[in-house]
Formats: C-alpha cells, structure tokens, sequence
C-alpha cells in the first residue's frame, strides 16, 4: 500500500530523513519507534505532503506522490492524526467530525457523511456524548478520540497516527491502543508513530527504529520486543535469560 524508497527530507539545509526505505501492507499496523529528534514526525509530514521530500520516492496505491499537496495525499485515501491532537477548539465535536469528512461529500455526498458519523459514534461513544459540546473542553483522552474520528472520516486506506498516547492516563492510553487493533481487525491499516513503545509493538504487526533519521532496525513486532538493544533503548530493560 505503502512504499517509500531512499527518502531524504529536512528544513532547509537541514537534513532530518536520511535514505529512508519502508513499507505498509494492507491491513497491517505498522509502527516506528525511536527517540526524540530521530525523525518520526519528519517523515510523516514528508508523506502526507507537508514536509518535500529532497531525494527518493514515495509511493502509495501503486502511484507516486513524491512531492504531491497534502490535499492530493488526502484525497487519494491517506490521512494523519496529528501529534497534539490540533482539533478545532472552538467548534463542537459533531463539527470538528463533519469537517474530517469533507473528502467523503465530495466523492460520495452528505449521506455517506452522516453514515460515516454515525460509525465514528459507535467506534467512540464518548464523542456521542458530547456532539454539541466544544472541543476544547474535552479532556485529553476526549481529544485524542476526537482527532482520531476526524482523521476516520473521510474513510482512509491508510491512517498515521503521530504519538497518540502523548500527555494521556494509563487507562485512556490502554482504550486508544484497544481502538487501534479494533481498526485494523477490521480492515484498515495504520502506520503508527510512538514513544511508547511496549504498547506499539505489543499491537503491531511490524515496526521499524529509527535513529538519527536513519533506520537502524526492522522486523516483526515480537522480534523487536525481544531484541535485546531494542529492550535497553527503548523499552527500558535489559533482556533477561
């Protein structure tokens, strides 16, 4: 689905992505992790078009968007929950949705939209709740979900979440992990960044460090949790036995 061949990209002269290569399959959720400053957001913004990348190619749905807007990106069915949550705070929950769904009307009109919310509400009931209240009243935890759903709505092939769990309670960060496997146990694919990374590896199917821009390591999920370097990096132990 997705495929990114020998990417560099930075801010100005600086180069923050350094001979990138990875890939999405189908209905996988694949996560990178790595420390502050190793690239994560970088590279996500490079794919959805906000960040150009400066050498190598990205490819999604067997066509190329190297160099592509984000609303081209958008359109073509990839989206990103932001790192931050950035929902709209100043406009209802059932606004901020709509407005994530802009996409969808324009392909398939309003009642693709409405049905589309209605599933948000059944993936989010919380948000149910609180349609007609601002977002930026909602709690943290609230927002997450509520940037997820807008993220949703315009029906995806491809979702990337930039570190979902960031500021949130244990319990809440357990529910968003719960809602990401729910996604793709029902057929979606995510490409998942996070500084947490027992539970994004406890979840996904693969994943990839990153280092200094650089992928240092790759491999299946449960190989990385039982990498010995990978545990005392990131995970914050040493390989017992």
């Amino acid at each position: 689905m997705l495929k990114i061949r020998n990417l560099d990209a930075g801010y100005g002269k600086l180069r923050v992505l350094k001979n990138i290569s990875l890939h999405v399959k189908a209905g996988e959720i694949v996560t990178m992790i790595g420390a502050n400053g190793a690239g994560k957001t970088t590279l996500l913004h490079t794919i959805i078009g906000l960040v150009r990348a400066s050498a190598g190619a990205i490819e999604f749905q067997q066509k190329e968007h190297t160099g592509s807007c984000a609303q081209k990106i958008v359109a073509a069915g990839c989206t990103l929950v932001p790192e931050g949550r950035q929902v709209f705070a100043s406009m209802t929950v059932e606004e901020n949705l709509i407005l994530g769904g802009y996409m969808l009307q324009r392909r398939e009109g309003k009642d693709a939209v409405l049905r589309e919310l209605q599933y948000q509400y059944d993936l989010f009931p919380v948000l149910r709740e609180r349609r007609e209240q601002y977002a930026g009243t909602l709690s943290g935890g609230e927002q997450q979900m509520l940037a997820m759903g807008r993220s949703l709505m315009s029906r995806p092939r491809l979702v990337m979440m930039d570190e979902p769990s960031t500021g949130l309670a244990p319990l809440i960060v357990r529910e968003i992990f719960k809602i990401i496997t729910r996604l793709r146990d029902e057929g979606n694919t995510v490409l998942l960044v996070e500084q947490n990374a027992t539970a994004a590896l406890g979840i996904a199917d693969r994943g990839y460090v990153l280092e200094v821009g650089k992928v240092i390591l790759q491999g299946p999920a449960a190989d990385l949790l039982a990498n010995s370097d990978v545990q005392r990096a990131y995970l914050g132990r040493e390989k017992i036995g």
